[in-house]
């Protein structure tokens, strides 16, 4: 698929002509057939990605912009493309969205949950939030300046993923490891998980802006004992010794620990609440100022400490036989900067008649909230939303940018959506009856197209 240059400047043209009504449409059109590809990602492999794959290249290549596919297993695809810019000397951006989703049981939703109904203006659907809406809006958003024949100040390099709701060792994990010059430039990224409108009540609404990850600590638990007969004494029973500590666990109250990204978020949060945050004072309560913020809290409290939580146990086989071996799952989540205190938690925790290991682990995130590309994401949404605010959070779980972050990629999560009040986004992440307002995609178009169109970081070949 050949690439077409765009034309440099769009000199002539107004804002308002890149985001055209055909793009409109296209939000909705793509997002809909894309949540009917159906990409269930069960995990262990089991996934193809291939089809929605090749829909956006399609789509990409129709404007001009030359797609790359590339697979680690068959059918696993993903599709790379650099949009250029109008200084090729400056620091590029990556545009990130996965094309996997993960399984629905279309007993219990409302409209089967690959159809990509679009009624009552709102589009439902395995995906219409995490994350077909952000492809959709990206493809829209790039097919809009070919339209209008104009390019964005810096490059755009765009990653559609396989494997996210996994391990992303066939999809983000793989582009890093064996294409890392596909992504040669970019030093900050987008992707899903902020920018969505949070309604804190009394008229407040709030857009939280992605600016750290937890990071992840997936654990299986063994405990090895005596197997014997059920009607026995046994004083070394494994699921005896499993289920301690398991209760010990989440029992545990882990301590807090702030960091630069939720400090950010705290502060700003108070003050938009009237309250005085002393977030430096030796008496400092998190918990009693959480309290204060109403529904805003829950935008940080997941984040102020580690968390581990059980959620999967497997032993024996027959009532009447102890088992020589039980085994359980834990997932744990770890603040930037507790990662070490996790580890000694969980030795202690399981104690001697339990041994854990790391299933899969992940590091944690953060992301300065005083950056140029920080602020230029806050001007955006308040130009489209002026008045609502726009604040930094850490997001409790995690994401792409964590496998990009390796390539020396600043991510942040942002994937704007204007909601209206009742509509709770986060519960719709992995939820049943997934859908997205189509005046959110919209919005979403409109925002990223003025966040991209700003003036990029210095050149990196600009003389001193």
């Amino acid at each position: 698929m050949a690439e077409e240059s765009l034309n440099d400047g769009g000199a002539g043209r107004g804002e308002g002509d890149r985001v055209d009504g055909a793009a409109l449409a296209e939000v909705v059109r793509f997002t809909s057939e894309l949540i009917r590809v159906d990409t269930t990602n069960r995990g262990g492999g089991d996934c193809r990605e291939r089809p929605a794959a090749e829909y956006v290249a399609e789509r990409l290549a129709d404007a001009g912009i030359e797609p790359t596919l590339l697979e680690r297993e068959p059918g696993r695809t993903n599709v790379v493309a650099r949009v250029p810019g109008a200084d090729p000397g400056a620091d590029a951006l990556l545009v990130h969205g996965h094309l996997d989703v993960v399984p629905a049981e279309p007993a219990d939703w409302s409209v089967h949950p690959f159809s990509g109904e679009v009624r009552d203006g709102v589009v439902w659907g395995r995906g219409a939030i995490d994350m077909k809406n952000m492809d959709a809006m990206v493809l829209a958003t790039v097919r809009a300046w070919a339209r209008a024949g104009v390019r964005p100040p810096r490059d755009i390099v765009l990653a559609f993923t396989a494997d996210e709701e996994d391990s992303a060792a066939a999809g983000a994990g793989f582009l890093v490891e064996e294409h890392a010059h596909l992504f040669e430039g970019c030093t900050e990224g987008i992707s899903e998980s902020g920018a969505f409108t949070f309604h804190a009540g009394g008229g407040l609404r709030i857009y939280p802006v992605g600016a750290g990850e937890r990071g992840t600590g997936w654990l299986r638990l063994t405990a090895r004992g005596t197997a014997g007969h059920g009607s026995k004494v046994n004083s070394d029973n494994a699921v005896s010794n499993l289920a301690a500590a398991i209760a010990r666990i989440a029992d545990h109250q882990w301590p807090v620990r702030l960091t630069p990204t939720v400090r950010a978020a705290l502060g700003e949060l108070a003050a938009l609440h009237g309250i005085e945050a002393r977030l430096d004072a030796a008496d400092f309560d998190v918990d009693e100022l959480l309290g204060k913020l109403g529904p805003a809290a829950a935008l940080v409290a997941p984040t102020v400490r580690n968390s581990a939580n059980p959620t999967m146990l497997d032993a024996g086989y027959k009532i009447n036989v102890i088992p020589g071996t039980a085994v359980g799952h834990v997932d744990g989540r770890m603040v930037p900067g507790g990662e070490e205190e996790f580890r000694a938690t969980l030795d202690r925790l399981t104690g001697p008649d339990v041994t854990w290991e790391f299933q899969h682990e992940e590091i944690p995130l953060q992301a300065p909230v005083d950056s140029p590309a920080f602020a230029a994401m806050r001007a955006a949404i308040e130009k489209f939303d002026p008045t609502a605010h726009a604040v930094p959070y850490c997001m409790s779980g995690g994401t792409d940018a964590k496998q990009f972050s390796r390539l020396g990629v600043v991510g942040y999560g942002f994937s704007p959506l204007k909601l209206p009040a009742g509509f709770d986004y986060q519960a719709l992440f992995h939820g049943v009856d997934e859908r997205v307002p189509v005046e959110a995609l919209h919005f979403g178009v409109r925002v990223l197209d003025d966040f991209m169109m700003r003036a990029g970081r210095p050149s990196r070949t600009t003389a001193p």
